[in-house]
């Protein structure tokens, strides 16, 4: 009986070991085609400490603001003034979405930030001042 048991043990114990490196071998898989989507290099460890600094991926941010080219600075910035004037609290909007499209905004200029180090005047990109409660 005891001899049944030990064996069973065994199976159990090789079944867990077989799917733990499994995973660990999808797992390092993923992390290197992530990197090599960031860009890899320097370039990807960059990209990859902005974003864990912001919590939004490049990715995200132009879905959020629903664009294709973050270069056109001037439709990313009518596309942020929207969103974020939709979504203002006193217009019946949601603080959360509000945040979002701002964490957006911010992804996207440190990306812009990243390609051209020293912008110009018009490129620069702020976001709007939140309106005073008063």
């Amino acid at each position: 009986m005891a001899k049944y048991l030990a064996q069973a043990i065994m199976v159990g114990a090789q079944v867990v070991g077989r799917a733990f490196t499994r995973a660990l071998r999808e797992e390092i898989n993923a992390s290197k085609q992530a990197a090599a989507k960031a860009g890899g290099g320097q370039a990807g460890q960059q990209r990859a400490a902005i974003n864990l600094k912001s919590g939004i991926t490049l990715e995200e941010a132009m879905q959020i603001l629903n664009v294709k080219d973050i270069d056109a600075t001037k439709t990313v910035q009518e596309k942020y003034d929207h969103l974020f004037k939709v979504n203002e609290k006193k217009a019946g909007g949601s603080f959360y979405i509000q945040s979002k499209v701002v964490r957006a905004k911010e992804r996207i200029d440190e990306e812009l930030l990243q390609k051209n180090p020293t912008p110009s005047a018009e490129e620069t990109l702020t976001p709007p001042t939140p309106p005073s409660s008063s």
